[in-house]
């Protein structure tokens, strides 16, 4: 099976995670952490789950899952070892129009969750189709001793100086954003020298300097 890698805009989105144990756990964090709206529907929960029952954090729904408990949300997440509840929640999703996804399920998944490493605005994600999520993990490991911390801020200058370019109409070609991205820049980054580095990377594009914005 091919999948097509995409990155959706979760603020807001009504979720639903079915399961309360260690796995829906973390896929409940990681949907509060991108700003969704999340239900969970279990007869039990983690303890973390139940704190953020509790501090409102979380809607929460005592008991399994049952038909039509799709109904209402965009996304579905299944945690569960029960096969039959896999089934059940992938075929009303297909009958509601609901993206499902089951842990450790491709078969009863309409996308898969990548293992992702984040390094403030950058994101990096890996996939392997649902055939490995342990070898997508050791692979994302490996990245972060490249992607170092210094990304974090490269991030932060390139989106600040690429927003004063659009402001000013000014548009960069492809090319000249590639080159841009040289060993100078990262030496600047390096030292700790944000603003000299924000002002050579508007040089190297050819758009002189941008005005200053404080970092923080």
């Amino acid at each position: 099976m091919e999948y097509y890698p995409i990155f959706l805009d979760m603020a807001g989105c009504s979720c639903v995670v079915i399961g309360g144990g260690a796995v829906a756990e973390r896929k409940v964090e990681t949907l509060l952490q991108v700003g969704a709206t999340v239900t969970v529907i279990s007869p039990s929960l983690t303890k973390a789950l139940g704190s953020w029952a509790e501090e409102g954090k979380i809607r929460y729904i005592i008991r399994g899952y049952r038909a039509g408990d799709l109904a209402g949300f965009a996304l579905a997440f299944v945690a569960t070892d029960d096969l039959g509840v896999n089934a059940a929640v992938h075929r009303e999703g297909k009958k509601r129009g609901v993206w499902v996804n089951v842990a450790d399920d491709p078969a009863h998944c309409d996308f898969i969750l990548p293992s992702v490493l984040r390094r403030g605005e950058l994101v990096v994600a890996v996939a392997t189709g649902g055939a490995s999520p342990a070898l997508s993990r050791v692979i994302r490991e490996e990245l972060e001793a490249y992607f170092t911390e210094d990304y974090v801020t490269l991030a932060a200058i390139v989106g600040k100086v690429r927003r004063e370019l659009q402001g000013r109409s000014f548009v960069p070609t492809p090319e000249a954003w590639h080159n841009a991205f040289d060993e100078n820049l990262r030496r600047l980054i390096r030292e700790g020298k944000q603003e000299e580095a924000r002002s050579y990377l508007s040089e190297r594009l050819g758009a002189g300097t941008c005005r200053q914005e404080k970092f923080i």
